[in-house]
């Protein structure tokens, strides 16, 4: 049988197969992959150059850890430092202030229970000095209690345990961002740029507020508050409007969060919180500033 022209069953196996060339395939895939692999290389590099971008956005902010399980810490440095973040670890409320005193701190992660000097004791001796940096608790589902009294001394949120890092990395952004603008887009002011209703006067160039001529030291949370019922004087907010606008976040169970900050914020304006002049209750419906002549 004559299989000088190719006409073997191998060869025309190989037709069936291959019914181009195998340099010609050879060839395609070659050129394929290299494609391939120089997008996905330049997609990569890419993404490595916004990503660096995005860190360097949060490089200049210090963080403090404060934690007694060194896990947990360990945990929240890898996190943070994934980010861009520098960060400080405590072990302890004590080790915390001190850390806070000597300076260069944007924003504290505290937990509640810790020896010597708890989280809630320390929250309130650093709010005492008239320190107004973030302060988000960590907190476990069983000390509700705590919560509610660490947000009533000067904490800005809280974190239930076990965390999601996406969860805490967002809740870091969001404090820092309200603690660095105070609120962000300038507000309508007054020819000497000031906010005025009755002994209150807002500074919002200055980020200060001041009650009969002396100053008030208010926590972020608290500033953006007054900032939004001061802005509209007489207009009754929700607690679910106030939390949407000055949190930035869906409010789902914001109601005792949004309480606990106007009974706070109460304390340092009103003569008499238990019976307010500016900071009003409208049942049912939410809160307003009285406005004053």
């Amino acid at each position: 049988m004559d299989w000088s022209e190719g006409k073997s069953p191998a060869a025309a196996e190989r037709r069936r197969i291959l019914p181009e060339s195998e340099g010609a395939v050879c060839r395609w895939h070659t050129s394929s992959a290299d494609r391939a692999e120089g997008e996905t290389a330049a997609r990569r590099e890419q993404a490595e150059r916004d990503n660096r971008g995005s860190k360097g956005e949060y490089a200049m902010y210090t963080v403090l850890i404060c934690d007694d399980d060194k896990d947990i810490v360990s945990a929240l440095e890898i996190y943070l430092t994934s980010e861009g973040y520098k960060t400080v670890s405590a072990y302890n409320g004590e080790e915390a202030v001190r850390a806070v005193n000597e300076g260069n701190i944007d924003l504290i992660l505290m937990d509640i229970m810790m020896p010597q000097l708890d989280g809630i004791r320390a929250t309130a001796r650093l709010r005492e000095s008239g320190g107004n940096i973030p302060i988000i608790l960590l907190t476990a589902k069983s000390e509700d209690t705590d919560k509610v009294l660490g947000l009533n001394i000067g904490a800005d949120d809280y974190i239930t345990k076990p965390f999601n890092p996406i969860e805490v990395l967002a809740r870091v952004k969001s404090q820092l961002r309200r603690y660095t603008t105070l609120g962000g887009k300038a507000a309508p002011q007054e020819a000497d740029g000031a906010l005025r209703n009755g002994s209150i006067v807002m500074d919002d160039e200055a980020k200060s507020v001041t009650v009969d001529g002396e100053p008030v030291s208010l926590t972020p949370i608290e500033y953006n508050i007054l900032r939004l019922l001061m802005k509209n004087l007489g207009r009754v907010y929700s607690t679910a409007q106030i939390y949407e606008q000055v949190w930035n976040d869906p409010a789902l169970g914001s109601e005792n969060t949004v309480a606990v900050h106007i009974r706070h914020l109460r304390e340092k304006i009103e003569i008499d919180p238990a019976n307010p002049r500016y900071l009003k209750v409208v049942w049912g419906l939410g809160y307003k500033m009285e406005k004053m002549q």
